[in-house]
């Protein structure tokens, strides 16, 4: 059988601040850096920009094949 969920775990105050202070002070990436990783991964990696018009067309295309495909090796065992 499954246990039950774990009810949230309650934290005292001085952990509550010390989280806090921890969300407030997380380093974040410059702007300019943040730019030029964009400009970076548009240029060197395909899979980053748009997709493509008629991508979920496609999914179905690919799916509805493969479930022909596994049909036909179903109907080909029995």
């Amino acid at each position: 059988m499954s246990e039950p969920p774990t009810p949230p775990i309650e934290f005292d105050p001085t952990e509550q601040n010390l989280a806090a202070a921890l969300r407030i002070a997380r380093p974040v990436p410059g702007a300019g850096f943040r730019g030029a990783l964009g400009r970076h991964l548009a240029e060197h990696d395909l899979g980053y920009g748009p997709r493509p018009e008629r991508l979920r067309l496609m999914v179905a295309g690919y799916l509805g094949a493969g479930g022909l495909l596994i049909a036909l090796a179903a109907l080909g065992l029995s």
